[in-house]
């Protein structure tokens, strides 16, 4: 799409509603829309007509609609958006989820894609950083609720030295454990480390997001040969079985077993 043919943020709702119930139902029905976005039927009429002459959906009237390719790739992109803020709202601002999807709510469609590059980039720190994790969102927690304490600064500083330095003698004793993208279980998170083979196979794989320093989050650990679904960089993303095998990462301490 052209600069032209920006969308709004009530459009850019309709096309996160038409995604979400086809992918409940298939296809959505007007009724359906409606009651999802909480309007009448007059105004969904209208603005599926203009989401049809811009080329994201089929739509006729009293019939099933459907996301064209192009609505789906913005669709996909508004509920990234919203997901990412909302993973950051409640993991690293420790909002509660109601709060925090109210706010993504009504960011997701104004958010510039650079910021939101850094947020994700931010929550991967927050993940893999020794100093960063669980204990310092519980010290947001504390300092937001008490303010600063200088004491408890010292002493959280120590603390982080002594658990990095634990972190690295039981990497040496044991070894950091790697492991194909595929054998993650559901809720495990890995940091890739590489992606094995040559060729079109690897750089689609590349292209998709998953590329070496990113962390990806097992979300379906599909059984035998069944499609695996991860999260990677905000994004919810399928690979067939042997793509996830080619897939090395390294398992984040601390994440489900």
């Amino acid at each position: 799409m052209t600069r032209g043919d920006a969308l709004t943020a009530s459009q850019e709702d309709y096309l996160e509603a038409i995604f979400h119930i086809s992918s409940e139902k298939h296809a959505a029905r007007a009724g359906d829309i409606a009651k999802r976005l909480k309007v009448n039927a007059s105004s969904v009429t209208g603005a599926l007509r203009v989401l049809s002459d811009k080329g994201l959906i089929n739509y006729a009237p009293y019939d099933l609609i459907t996301l064209t390719p192009a609505g789906r790739e913005v669709a996909t992109d508004v509920i990234r958006r919203h997901e990412v803020l909302r993973d950051f709202f409640i993991r690293v601002l420790d909002v509660d989820e109601k709060a925090a999807g109210e706010g993504a709510c009504g960011m997701e469609h104004s958010v510039p894609r650079i910021v939101l590059d850094r947020l994700v980039k931010f929550l991967e720190f927050m993940e893999l950083c020794p100093r960063a994790g669980i204990d310092l969102i519980r010290a947001f927690r504390t300092y937001y609720e008490k303010g600063m304490d200088e004491a408890a600064c010292v002493r959280c500083v120590f603390q982080c030295l002594e658990d990095l330095k634990g972190k690295r003698r039981q990497e040496v004793e044991e070894g950091k454990l790697t492991v194909p993208l595929s054998r993650l279980n559901r809720a495990q998170k890995g940091k890739i480390i590489r992606i094995k083979g040559r060729g079109d196979t690897r750089k689609r794989i590349i292209q998709m997001g998953f590329s070496p320093g990113s962390l990806v989050e097992m979300e379906h650990a599909g059984e035998g040969e069944t499609p695996v679904e991860c999260k990677v960089k905000g994004y919810h993303l399928t690979l067939r079985k042997d793509e996830a095998k080619r897939i090395v990462v390294e398992v984040v301490p601390g994440t489900a077993p």
